[in-house]
């Protein structure tokens, strides 16, 4: 048994499968009951404040990584300076640690999607001195420090109660906690879905069609209302946000995915799983601190992927299924 000023409860058995946190405020103005369930890798947080929430990948990963910032600023280890130190994420995650970074000073990079990435980006900015404070991607992965070069839930799960117990004695929820990051660094929304499709010509078809959209090699300028500054292919090998059109990230003619920025701040990913029979879609909005409220932001962004789907999947002509509700 482990004692905090909030009470924590650990299983007697380390050797299950899982590590079982549960701790509820004290405090009169914070009622709080949250529960931090991991195995090896996956790592969730769920949070009872008068209803149930579920936190997401990224919401769970802004968390994690503003407290990992949070912990090395406070600890002032070596007189490492922020220039030296760096978060990483998957490119499809929320980009709210790139907001943090550039607030405060270090470095975030992006990477393709899953962890061998990330953990590889990790470990070479290791080898040439940099402090490496947190990697994360939105399914659910997430890595505290550089100790362990993977994806690590039990000790995502022991971070994460270190950061709730300190939140609650400064009477705060985690959901408050996430809100006051919103409002210094500016709301992130998504939106991330799939569609099922189990024949690969269609989806080559869909790709293709894209790639093709105004005439050959001419892809999508608009996407209902809304208006496409950039487009990365990282399948073709192309990225019109670089002068010589070519991606940073590697390009891979195995899978398909395609990044289309759009200029009303939304950044919209459309790729194939490795593992599964689904395309999905990966959209967010990045806010400036101050100028426009959560629900002004979470409209936009609805009807940018009302549009994504009927004009980009297509749906109904390519016989695809939405993920079930």
């Amino acid at each position: 048994m482990i004692r905090t000023p909030i009470g924590w409860h650990w299983p007697k058995s380390w050797n299950r499968t899982y590590a079982d946190v549960r701790c509820r405020s004290k405090r009169s103005n914070v009622l709080q009951f949250c529960l931090l369930c991991s195995n090896v890798v996956v790592f969730v947080i769920i949070v009872c404040s008068g209803t149930w929430k579920i936190f997401s990948g990224n919401e769970i990963g802004t968390l994690l990584g503003w407290w990992m910032w949070h912990s090395f600023e406070e600890s002032k280890k070596d007189n490492i300076k922020p220039g030296d130190c760096y978060m990483i994420a998957s490119t499809v995650s929320s980009k709210m640690l790139r907001s943090l970074a550039t607030i405060e000073g270090f470095h975030f990079e992006e990477t393709l999607t899953g962890f061998k990435w990330i953990a590889n980006r990790a470990d070479v900015l290791r080898k040439e001195g940099k402090t490496v404070l947190f990697g994360f991607e939105e399914a659910i992965g997430f890595m505290c420090g550089d100790f362990v070069l993977d994806k690590d839930g039990v000790s995502a799960c022991l971070i994460a109660a270190e950061m709730t117990a300190w939140l609650e004695t400064k009477g705060l929820t985690i959901q408050q906690q996430l809100e006051k990051l919103f409002e210094k660094y500016g709301y992130h929304i998504t939106n991330n879905s799939y569609f099922l499709c189990y024949e690969a010509d269609v989806i080559e078809a869909m790709f293709e069609r894209l790639r093709n959209y105004e005439g050959t090699k001419s892809y999508p300028k608009t996407c209902g209302k809304f208006h496409v500054k950039h487009v990365r292919d990282l399948t073709a090998g192309f990225d019109d946000s670089q002068k010589d059109n070519k991606p940073i990230l590697p390009v891979s003619k195995s899978s398909q995915m395609i990044t289309f920025t759009f200029e009303e701040g939304i950044v919209a990913t459309l790729r194939t799983s490795g593992t599964e029979p689904k395309i999905k879609y990966y959209t967010e909005i990045c806010g400036k601190p101050g100028k426009e409220t959560r629900e002004e932001l979470e409209q936009r962004l609805n009807d940018l992927v009302t549009s994504l789907v009927e004009e980009y999947f297509q749906p109904e002509k390519n016989n695809i299924r939405p993920k079930a509700d």
